[in-house]
């Protein structure tokens, strides 16, 4: 756990750690996201022809660049410079995506309800003021306008959990611990990157109190042919790893 960390102090541990991040990522971004939350987020969003479309935390732009090439009319922010750059370095010329480095806890250069949709891929979890990024969002969204979002699922994914193994190495059970702590920690081997680990009951207040409805959840399982291509997530799946809501304005 981690005490008195800002939200500067997040965006410079990411612009350190975004060379790394974005190696990691191909087309289809890191194998979790391929395998767990990419079916997952484009099942929930729909249909994303003409439709314009926010990239809350882009990151290095992988996302973004397979809305577009869904139809979407795609505007993407992060928070870090680093991102953005490597996000537009990334982005071949006939990809029509606005990048913009802004936070989402304020979106104040956004009108009220220019967004039919707004995706948040794994980075709720980075904002110490996930309230203000919930009321944001809230607010550029037009009326019936949709809010998808993927976190690290609070119930399994702590500031403690972990593999168990035994002595040969074999994994025996994840271990869970501290769940009820809610504030910042270093996720590890992420070159002490913070995360904020909050209870799903704190979620489920943040996301009512912003005005959305809720219409679903899921926590994403791999598809068998995700899991041919990935065979070491079939043992490692004992657990929902993530967790993805469908909010309405």
């Amino acid at each position: 756990m981690v005490k008195n960390m800002t939200s500067e102090d997040s965006i410079k541990r990411w612009d350190k750690f975004a060379e790394k991040y974005a190696a990691n990522h191909l087309e289809h971004g890191d194998p979790h996201k391929e395998v767990y939350l990419n079916p997952t987020l484009f099942s929930l969003m729909g249909n994303l022809n003409n439709k314009k479309v926010l990239d809350a935390g882009c990151g290095e732009g992988y996302l973004s660049r397979l809305m577009e090439k869904a139809g979407a009319a795609v505007t993407a922010i992060d928070y870090s410079s680093k991102m953005i750059e490597i996000a537009k370095s990334r982005t071949t010329s006939e990809l029509n995506i606005e990048f913009k480095q802004s936070n989402c806890e304020n979106l104040h250069f956004i009108m009220e309800g220019t967004y039919d949709v707004v995706v948040s891929n794994m980075v709720i979890q980075d904002l110490e003021g996930y309230q203000q990024a919930f009321n944001e969002i809230y607010r550029v969204l037009r009326e019936g306008g949709i809010f998808v979002f993927s976190i690290l699922h609070p119930c399994f994914q702590t500031p403690e959990s972990g593999w168990e193994k035994g002595d040969d190495g074999k994994k025996l059970y994840w271990k869970v611990d501290n769940y009820f702590y809610e504030g910042a920690y270093e996720q590890r081997g992420m070159d002490q990157v913070i995360f904020y680990h909050r209870t799903l009951t704190s979620y489920v207040k943040a996301i009512c109190e912003a005005g959305f409805l809720i219409e679903e959840i899921v926590e994403p399982t791999p598809s068998e042919e995700m899991l041919k291509k990935y065979p070491s997530f079939r043992e490692d799946f004992r657990s929902p790893d993530f967790i993805v809501f469908r909010l309405k304005k």
